[in-house]
This record gives structure tokens, sequence and C-alpha cells, in this order.
């Protein structure tokens, strides 16, 4: 892939759309099967810091934000832990 795409795909709107749609898959509870605006924005810094080598794979940043929880900042574990994760 080149610098050019991989840049593309690092952009918060496709970081956001990527986790809203690997919590959608996920998540077997309410509050994270639509993946709020809220909670995607509480998550994106956490996926670049902790599991940007994932993206784009949905279920492998979900799978990373799961390993790291410890790792996460205040506000995404506050969104996991509402959401049941």
């Amino acid at each position: 892939m080149t610098a050019k795409a991989l840049s593309f795909l690092m952009t918060p709107r496709s970081v956001a759309a990527a986790i809203g749609l690997g919590l959608t898959l996920a998540s077997a509870t309410s509050a994270f099967a639509v993946g709020t605006p809220e909670q995607r924005r509480a998550c994106t810094p956490d996926v670049y810091r902790l599991c940007a080598g994932e993206i784009p794979n949905v279920g492998a940043i979900t799978a990373c934000l799961h390993r790291h929880k410890g790792s996460l900042s205040s506000a995404c574990r506050a969104a996991m832990d509402q959401a049941g994760q």
C-alpha cells in the first residue's frame, strides 16, 4: 500500500467509522450496537495510540481495545464500561 493510500485510511473519519462498525459487529448490547458518536469520539485517540496497526480491520481494532483496556483513556474506558464491554 502506498503512503497516500495509508494516509487516507488513517483519517479520523475513517477510524471513527471503523470503530463504529467494529462496535456494531462485536457487541450484543444495545448501547454499543449503534456505537454512538460520543463513544467513537471517546475511543478514536486510543485507537491511534494503541491499535493503529489494526486499522482498518474493525474486528482487530475492537479486540485490540479489549486487550489494552487497562491502558485506555478514562473516556474510552467509560464508554466501553457503559456499553458492557
